[in-house]
């Protein structure tokens, strides 16, 4: 398995190089092809205009849409240019309340999408349906970019987040060929089951799955000492130098973890490492 078919969406010229910098490394690594969707986002709601309101302001908001497209796609040109990868870029408008149909269409065709941190400073409301669409709707697996603090462009110290759930193990599966370059991957347990057919070695049969494809991976089974279970996962990775969180998303619906919070919603707003997600 190799990633042929890399992707990203891009709104925010401030975000074009830290995205392509590392979208251009995976495709050296893989020899793959990245596409990149530029979109300007027409953040009015549907229906805020009604019969008679002024055809001049919708124009307007369009408008100015269609340039933050086209001054996001010259950056994206001008970086991709004076790289030596094969790539591709296409430009658009979306309403905020559509934009996860545009994107969920090209990320269909893709590998692995490589996204910016949807939370943070400055971040824009459309970063988080966008990620969210490319995973649920577009089925492919995210690299997402913390706001701050490095990215490794060849990641050699890993971490699984690993719960023996099928959206952490597509997420394993998804990340194999980074996972096959890693110097050392690290499965890490959060309070293992009592009861269970894996109570007695937790993390045991992932750990046999990963050696039959070539991966040796060391098993942490922690304790949740402190409230949530990525402050656990964030404080491990500061402590063991990792370059890369490998973990499956959203456990329970997306309504839930948006209201409540989970450790997807957590992971995405607090980590200042890479976050590899699948669902």
């Amino acid at each position: 398995m190799a990633y042929k078919t890399l992707f990203s969406v891009l709104t925010d010229p401030d975000l074009v190089e830290p995205v392509l910098e590392k979208g251009i490394a995976l495709a050296n690594a893989h020899d793959a092809h990245l596409d990149v969707l530029c979109l300007g986002v027409d953040r009015t709601q549907t229906g805020y205009y009604y019969a008679g309101a002024n055809a001049m302001v919708l124009q307007e908001t369009i408008t100015r849409a269609h340039e933050e497209a086209k001054e996001v796609e010259d950056k994206v040109k001008q970086r991709l240019g004076n790289s030596n990868i094969r790539w591709n870029t296409e430009m658009g408008v979306a309403q905020l309340a559509d934009i996860g149909r545009h994107v969920a269409a090209h990320a269909r065709f893709a590998d692995l999408a490589v996204l910016p941190q949807p939370y943070g400073e400055n971040r824009g409301a459309e970063l988080e349906p966008i990620v969210e669409a490319a995973m649920f709707d577009g089925k492919v697996p995210a690299l997402v970019l913390p706001t701050d603090g490095s990215v490794v462009t060849d990641p050699q110290r890993i971490i699984i987040a690993w719960n023996e759930s099928n959206e952490a193990m597509a997420a394993v599966r998804a990340a194999l060929p980074i996972l096959q370059a890693a110097e050392a991957v690290r499965v890490v347990v959060i309070d293992p089951p009592t009861h269970g057919p894996n109570r007695s070695d937790p993390g045991g049969l992932l750990s046999q799955f990963l050696a039959r494809h070539g991966i040796r991976a060391e098993i942490d089974v922690l304790s949740k000492t402190l409230p949530r279970i990525s402050d656990v996962i964030l404080r491990h990775a500061t402590d063991t130098g990792t370059d890369l969180v490998v973990m499956g998303a959203y456990g329970h619906s997306r309504f839930r973890e948006a209201i409540m919070g989970g450790a997807t919603r957590d992971m995405l707003e607090k980590a200042q490492l890479p976050v590899f997600m699948a669902h």
